[in-house]
């Protein structure tokens, strides 16, 4: 029998999940509605919801599957034990993940807002595990004499930031690549947490 106009059996997670990604990040999730999604992916408004209940129920989706790829990964990153080296090791990872990723990048900063406070505990409790991976790192380095700041929590929260506004800029293709980019910030994160930068005493090679 012939499919009917707007039938679910060939809509896919992935096909709405990448048609809300894309329709999110370029008009924001407050203008879109799931008729355009419907209209994205090929179908009729109804079969939307043999996917998803509700437009907030894709967005809470879509962020919290993005919090449980950046997690997974770095669990499955290689992490040297000295500090200096996982820290590292995290600024490289931060970086390569996020450049891979504009969109979800863009719409796990900017929709925040957006979601009910239930969904929000869930995505920031999540955050904070990613967080506290970097603070554990940097309190591991601080207890060795690796490295100095003054707040290893103030200290996350900042280079956290610092690694991910690299999203606003770097457009593939350009002047660096990702590697070259990754090398220029881990010198610039190695400089700012190091002791021995602090105190004027030569960097190892």
């Amino acid at each position: 029998m012939a499919r009917t106009q707007g039938s679910h059996s060939d809509i896919t997670g992935p096909r709405v999940r990448a048609a809300a990604l894309r329709l999110f990040a370029q008009h924001g999730y407050a203008a879109v509605s799931m008729r355009q999604i419907a209209r994205e992916v090929g179908v009729q408004v109804g079969a939307l919801y043999n996917y998803t209940p509700d437009k907030q129920a894709l967005l809470f989706s879509l962020l919290k599957g993005h919090m449980d790829d950046l997690l997974e990964e770095w669990q499955a990153e290689q992490r040297p034990d000295a500090p200096r080296a996982r820290l590292e090791a995290f600024v490289r990872f931060h970086i390569r993940f996020n450049l891979a990723r504009p969109e979800a990048i863009f719409i796990s900063y900017m929709e925040l807002r957006n979601l009910t406070p239930e969904n929000f505990a869930v995505i920031e409790a999540l955050r904070k595990r990613y967080e506290g991976a970097l603070e554990e790192i940097l309190r591991d380095g601080q207890a060795e004499g690796a490295f100095s700041v003054p707040d290893t929590r103030l200290a996350s929260y900042a280079l956290i930031a610092m690694l991910t506004g690299v999203n606003t800029w770097y457009r593939a293709g350009g002047r660096l690549s990702i590697a070259e980019v990754a090398d220029i910030y881990w010198d610039m994160v190695r400089k700012a947490v190091s002791a021995d930068d602090a105190t004027g005493a030569p960097q190892p090679a």
